[in-house]
């Protein structure tokens, strides 16, 4: 039995339950990991803040909790207790307590943790600093449990009751406490309150479920590599049993979020059985009517951006039918692909009965021609752009129908194969169509202005955009431009700076003049605009076209809405938002991280062939900058169940002086490992000289790998607590009330080199070079079978980058030429192959 979908105007009271013990489902054992201690991590520092309370920073965002190795130290009771230490219940009874108050954050203006950032969800009084509400002006005072001084907080407190038989003997008490064992809470920083002295050894544990990390990427980036840090620490604070979106708040495994950033977390953690149970709770949860929900479990949040009748918003109800076809590609699972094409099939059915009717009642006229972007839905999430929402509904049906055909193509059963090429060809040829009647060749809606998103992006990337129409299309989007930002608090920021800090922001373009005033901006090509969904789209779709050097400085740029503007506030994790906030979005947030899986599959350039399935077969498609400022060598390792992939590049030869890093001639030296049982294809980016020579060579024996890898680790590890890494952030100096920028160095981004250019392999003996330089030239594919390979690329010209107009400018260099290279070309990607499981959506 299924659960019948009710709309909100029909439910007049809350429905009887007449079936309370109704079946929902299959039920089979739980096959996922438990949620365990991972790491044991120990304070980076220590802080006396007075009154008794300790504020100790463990350097990283992640989900646990502290760990007392020596005890919970004796409490005392100080005058008055601090801002939500105190614990009246307690009090009252003579009670002896100690509290811990968590944090990701702290509040800028007084040094304390920032409780109103992970309480979220407008569950605070908002105080003196905090925009998002006035002081007092929360009336959900019911949601507040005592003490918590109107701010939800995460908090643990360890009592010793007066009335217990410990009371003779309190301090025992508290010294036989170790830990919380009721719930994780997501924190850097900890409040331990009220002790004489600091806690000794008060370690933390990071919880997350114990899902093998298979994934690694690392370049000479800081900035590259720090983002990508980012999105990794963020995705393991978020796996508790569920993949959630913030794991303080909410809490809630989003079907928007799961399609952004499973890719990255695909790449980095064995996902097998983990998002097998993910798309198994969404078919429990499926209503009668074949509806999917916008969660995993049903919440009623975010009906109402649906098209009605019980569908959570088209994008998010979508994410069983692509999580199923990527845990294909991935993991080769035939017997779960059996098991839920039934559910995906009501899906595509529901849609196919009611997804017209439901966009014409959110006032989606049929041509569009009234359509001036973002009505009801939710669309390409917290972009900094304007939301073309309907582009976003009918592309994730037009998704549905072809996860259904592939699908079905692989369990053979042909007529729901058709089935679903008809559904997807059909939604594919409406957007087309509506998308290319102005003329304009931007691939945007009939009123559109070329500034919303996702803008042709996504439908280059996805095969939507007809194959003569490509190039043109691709050709102008390089029109678009950045935009001023009117933050509050970028405006803030601002205005608590000293001139020679403006002065030296302004000239580095990151500050623009506004009247008497400056402002900052958002980037479209130096920087990130886009929302969960874009950025993948943005980043692949400019490698795979030929300007990876493009994508590699939107992921490098510095300024607000970058990596970098996260990590000069002192992030560990990925924020919620592009902007800055101080009182409403999260600081650990992995729904932004879809780059982590561009990093690992175009910067060092090894990924899942677009038909494998179950990892059988890898692509090794490295791709390099123009210049050497940007990027000196990168590697990655792919973890597959056949064994892991491993690939890293360098340039060689490079000059000393690096500012011949735009013209020197260099060579680059390319090795990739493909497991026993695996296949490679190796295809090479395209040359940049007609000298460019490529030989390929196959280590005969293979080497000590083990000892290579171990060697790199302890090499990298000593880097990271040297904190090579990113070097700055600025910080509030509340005597002054001016932020400055302070000189720290940090372990964030530290580069480190691939196992595979390590000292202990210089000896492996090498077969005869093959000669690939025609074969370079051609843009040919080449098989590659199991083992330890090296390709040299001899005479590669470095170039100097792009100007473009600016950094809220566009590229007239490429919007304006006539010949965008070969790929944008390519006929046979013009249209989407059904055993493609990567470019589906």
């Amino acid at each position: 039995l299924k659960a019948k979908a009710m709309e909100r105007s029909e439910m007049v009271a809350f429905p009887k339950r007449n079936h309370y013990a109704a079946p929902i489902g299959k039920l089979v054992p739980n096959e996922i990991p438990p949620v365990m201690p991972m790491e044991r991590i120990a304070p980076d520092e220590i802080h006396d803040l007075g009154n008794g309370r300790w504020l100790l920073d463990y350097g990283k965002a992640f989900s646990g909790m502290l760990h007392f190795d020596e005890g919970v130290p004796p409490p005392i009771v100080p005058k008055t207790y601090p801002r939500a230490h105190g614990f009246k219940m307690a009090s009252v009874k003579g009670d002896s307590f100690m509290t811990v108050i968590y944090g990701e954050s702290l509040e800028m203006t007084t040094g304390d943790i920032n409780r109103v950032l992970t309480a979220g969800m407008g569950l605070h009084d908002g105080g003196p600093r905090h925009i998002s509400k006035k002081e007092g002006a929360t009336k959900h005072t019911y949601c507040f449990p005592d003490d918590h001084d109107n701010i939800l907080s995460q908090r643990d407190v360890y009592v010793v009751s007066k009335s217990s038989s410990a009371v003779e003997n309190g301090a025992e008490a508290f010294a036989r406490a170790r830990q919380s064992h009721f719930t994780t809470h997501s924190f850097r920083f900890a409040e331990v309150c009220c002790s004489a002295e600091p806690p000794k050894n008060a370690h933390a544990l990071l919880y997350r479920t114990a899902v093998p990390q298979w994934g690694t990427f690392d370049s000479s980036n800081v900035l590259i590599n720090g983002g990508y840090e980012l999105v990794k620490n963020s995705l393991a604070s978020n796996m508790l049993s569920v993949q959630s979106d913030c794991p303080h708040r909410e809490k809630l495994p989003y079907g928007g979020d799961l399609i952004a950033n499973s890719p990255a977390a695909m790449h980095m953690f064995d996902m097998s059985a983990f998002y097998k149970k993910t798309v198994r709770d969404w078919m429990d949860a499926q209503w009668d009517n074949g509806a999917y929900t916008e969660t995993s479990v049903w919440q009623d949040l975010n009906d109402y951006a649906g098209i009605g009748r019980g569908a959570g918003e088209t994008v998010w109800a979508t994410a069983p039918p692509v999580l199923t076809v990527r845990h294909y590609q991935h993991y080769g699972d035939i017997e779960f692909l059996d098991d839920s094409l039934g559910s995906h099939v009501k899906w595509v059915d529901f849609l196919d009965q009611y997804f017209d009717a439901g966009m014409l009642i959110k006032e989606y006229d049929v041509e569009l021609d009234n359509y001036t972007g973002e009505k009801s839905g939710l669309g390409d999430w917290l972009a900094l752009r304007s939301c073309d929402t309907y582009l976003t509904h009918t592309a994730f049906y037009m998704a549905a129908g072809r996860c259904i055909a592939y699908i079905a193509r692989k369990v053979g059963k042909k007529d729901v194969e058709e089935k679903g090429m008809a559904v997807a060809k059909k939604i594919q040829e409406r957007i087309a169509h509506l998308y290319l009647k102005n003329g304009e060749d931007t691939f945007d809606f009939p009123r559109g202005d070329a500034s919303h998103t996702p803008g042709p992006e996504m439908s280059i990337f996805s095969r939507i955009v007809p194959g003569e129409k490509r190039c043109v299309v691709l050709k102008n989007w390089f029109s678009r431009s950045g935009e001023k930002w009117p933050g509050d608090e970028e405006k803030r920021f601002v205005n608590a700076l000293t001139k020679q800090d403006v002065d030296f922001l302004a000239k580095n373009g990151e500050l623009t003049k506004r009247g008497r005033g400056w402002m900052m901006g958002w980037s479209q090509w130096q920087g990130f605009n886009e929302g969960i969904f874009a950025i993948r789209y943005a980043l692949k779709t400019l490698s795979d076209n030929g300007f990876h050097h493009i994508a590699l400085r939107k992921a490098s740029g510095t300024g607000m809405a970058t990596v970098e503007y996260m990590m000069r506030h002192n992030a560990t994790t990925l924020w919620e938002s592009w902007w800055r906030s101080e009182d409403l979005y999260s600081r650990n947030h992995p729904m932004l991280g879809a780059m982590a899986e561009w990093m690992s599959s175009s910067v060092a350039g090894v990924s899942h062939d677009a038909t494998t399935t179950g990892a059988r077969r890898m692509l090794f498609w490295p791709r390099f900058p123009k210049s050497a400022t940007t990027l000196q060598y990168a590697s990655a390792t792919q973890g597959t169940v056949r064994g892991d992939y491993s690939i890293a590049w360098k340039f060689e030869d490079l000059p000393e002086d690096k500012t011949q890093y735009n013209s020197a001639t260099v060579r680059v030296r390319i090795r990739f490992v493909i497991p026993p049982g695996g296949e490679g294809i190796l295809r090479l980016p395209i040359a940049t000289s007609s000298n460019t020579t490529a030989a390929l060579r196959q280590a005969i024996v293979f080497p000590d790998m083990v000892k290579a890898k171990s060697s790199t680790s302890r090499e990298c590890i000593r880097r990271r607590k040297a904190r090579l890494g990113f070097s700055y952030n600025w910080e509030y100096d509340r005597v002054s009330e001016l932020w400055y920028k302070h000189e720290n160095g940090k372990a964030i981004g530290t580069p480190c080199q691939s196992y595979l250019f390590h000292s202990t392999l210089k000896d492996t003996k090498w077969s005869d070079a093959i000669d690939m330089t025609l074969t370079f030239a051609e843009r040919s594919d080449t098989p590659i079978a199991p083992g330890l390979y090296e390709v040299l690329l001899t005479d590669w010209s470095l170039e100097k980058e792009v100007e473009g107009t600016g950094r809220l400018g566009n590229l007239p260099e490429y919007y304006k030429s006539d010949d965008l290279g070969p790929y944008c070309k390519d006929s046979s990607t013009f249209e989407w192959d059904i055993d493609d499981g990567t470019h589906i959506i």
